[in-house]
């Protein structure tokens, strides 16, 4: 039991030391930009291993060098009470938890429709929506891995609290904003608008802004199918919402 014991002390205290890291590394980024997230760099060294070469654009710029066009379709898109929430949004997670169940239960009925059936078809899987926050998605970026486990959920929202104390809307949007994925290989809002439309970040329009916010939930997916009806007809959606947007 002593054994046991100190064990368990070890443990807290590795835990704790933890969590001051992250707490420092949080704190310097009020006035150091991070080059680079844990997310990055799993993609960049999933990228070379697959390849054989390094993909990476990317190219920091200040807040104000950012359309404010893109910062209004972001929260639009990802994170509507952006302004006012304190790191999670609970009615968010409550319609997302609900809708992931209604999901869930189709999918296990269609299984059942299947087996009374059976045939060469198969059950999709469920298609899972997510509810984090702007602050929560930033959170797993800079630190985490992508593996879905209540650890590393519990985690998550003990950095989106250090984040939210520690930086303000604006610093955390602007991180955001220049380390989010865009596409393969494609990082952070000036190296997407010069990808996508040849331009710098600055001059975006409400529209193309819109199709980039639009993108973030599957980048990947829609770098290979920017004539998507749907990217087209969301990205009107967007730019309508956009106007009774506040920003940081």
């Amino acid at each position: 039991m002593k054994g046991l014991g100190r064990w368990l002390v070890l443990v807290l205290l590795a835990g704790l030391a933890l969590q001051l890291y992250f707490v420092a590394r949080i704190a310097l980024m009020t006035v150091v930009s991070p080059e680079s997230t844990a997310f990055q760099r799993s993609e960049a060294w999933r990228v070379a291993q697959n390849t054989g070469t390094m993909k990476w654009r990317q190219q920091w710029v200040p807040y104000a060098q950012i359309s404010d066009h893109l910062k209004r379709a972001i929260i639009a898109s990802e994170d509507a009470s952006f302004i006012v929430h304190e790191g999670v949004d609970m009615d968010a997670l409550e319609k997302a938890w609900d809708k992931n169940a209604q999901a869930e239960k189709r999918a296990a009925q269609s299984v059942s429709r299947l087996a009374e059936r059976p045939s060469s078809a198969t059950a999709k899987p469920p298609k899972i929506i997510g509810g984090s926050t702007i602050t929560q998605q930033l959170a797993k970026n800079l630190f985490l891995s992508g593996e879905r486990t209540l650890l590393r959920k519990g985690q998550e929202l003990l950095l989106t609290l250090m984040l939210e104390a520690l930086l303000g809307k604006q610093r955390i949007l602007e991180i955001y904003l220049n380390n989010v994925e865009w596409g393969e290989g494609v990082f952070g809002a000036e190296a997407a608008a010069q990808y996508y439309f040849r331009k710098p970040a600055a001059r975006l329009s409400a529209l193309e802004a819109a199709r980039l916010a639009v993108m973030l939930p599957r980048p990947k997916y829609f770098e290979t199918h920017l004539n998507s009806g749907y990217l087209a007809s969301r990205a009107r959606t967007i730019t309508a919402r956009m106007g009774g947007v506040e920003i940081p």
